[in-house]
């Protein structure tokens, strides 16, 4: 090799280095400013609720301020897609669901939602919320056969709430429909807790949705909580029975929730992050207040659990949504 030759792979050598050394230089001190942690649900949800507890707690172990920004719309797409967009720097990171990861994605025509599951790293998994079948007081049934036949003996008479079109709970809502063989009508809501009213007095029949909001009015009489929608009844409400051993063999839908970053975030700043949510989530202060909020906590933190949690859940509704037997409005 010439002297020239070796001159000039050591200034590409030298340019390399200059080119690709920052990186891991960025990732070692981040943060080193404020954190905003996108909730694309409205102020007040069970969503939020988490998010902020979260924000608070990862705030004291970064060393930095984790700020919940509220981006609220088209049932939580707006907020999601504004997090795959932005700089994939650690400074900006998102609270989301199955219902934004999955449901959206598999319901929505190809590239109208401007992202998809791929354009985000996954930091881990925050929590599981049962959905609960609240029925309002005005319905005579007492129990989910006594619901289904009510619904039978009313064929599109009947209607049920979500959280929003494409939602977890408006395709749990489908999912009951198709397998009971019930004709009802969808109602979309902001939130759960905005169609409760509507729930109470009858002008819906009932909804899926937080266990948590919910209790304090089945217990005063004003609602009606018919069935839980996991595999296994909540700690916070035993009494009540799974919708499967309620005569629906098989039904589950859960919502669950997780943080995420935008694609191509440095990896070691993933890393820190996935590490510091796992302690904030150990704590039992952290443990009391998703409680709280009625959150279970994940069975597989970490990026990793939420990476194979989101693939079988993609699978899982794929599937079902494949077989034909729900029709979106």
């Amino acid at each position: 090799m010439t002297i020239r030759s070796k001159f000039l792979l050591a200034v590409a050598g030298c340019f390399a280095a200059a080119t690709f050394a920052p990186t891991p230089a960025a990732a070692q001190s981040w943060p080193t400013r404020t954190i905003t942690l996108v909730v694309p649900f409205a102020a007040g949800g069970g969503t939020d609720a988490i998010g902020r507890v979260l924000a608070e707690k990862l705030s004291a172990r970064l060393g930095q301020p984790v700020v919940v920004e509220n981006k609220v719309g088209a049932a939580s797409a707006i907020g999601t897609a504004y997090v795959a967009k932005s700089s994939p720097d650690g400074y900006t990171i998102l609270m989301t669901t199955n219902s934004a990861q999955v449901i959206l994605p598999l319901i929505q025509p190809a590239g109208s939602l401007n992202y998809d599951s791929r354009d985000f790293a996954m930091i881990g998994l925050t929590g599981i919320l049962p959905n609960l079948l609240i029925v309002s007081p005005k319905v005579p049934a007492n129990s989910v056969q006594e619901l289904i036949a009510h619904a039978k003996a009313n064929p599109g008479k009947l209607s049920f709430g979500s959280s929003g079109n494409g939602t977890i709970t408006h395709l749990i809502g489908e999912l009951f429909k198709a397998r009971t063989g019930i004709d009802v009508v969808h109602v979309p809501y902001r939130t759960g807790v905005q169609a409760a009213p509507d729930v109470m007095e009858g002008r819906i029949q009932y909804l899926f949705d937080n266990i948590i909001w919910s209790l304090p009015m089945i217990r005063q009489g004003k609602l009606k909580g018919l069935a839980i929608t996991t595999s296994q009844r909540s700690r916070l409400a035993p009494d009540i029975p799974t919708v499967a051993e309620s005569g629906v063999p098989g039904f589950e839908g859960i919502t669950w929730l997780g943080l995420a970053a935008p694609a191509k975030t440095p990896e070691a700043v993933i890393k820190r992050l996935d590490t510091e949510l796992r302690a904030v989530l150990a704590e039992p202060d952290t443990i009391a207040k998703l409680a709280a909020t009625g959150a279970e906590p994940p069975t597989a933190p970490g990026s990793e659990g939420m990476k194979t949690m989101l693939a079988d859940d993609i699978a899982r509704w794929k599937g079902i949504l494949g077989d034909g037997k729900i029709k979106l409005q």
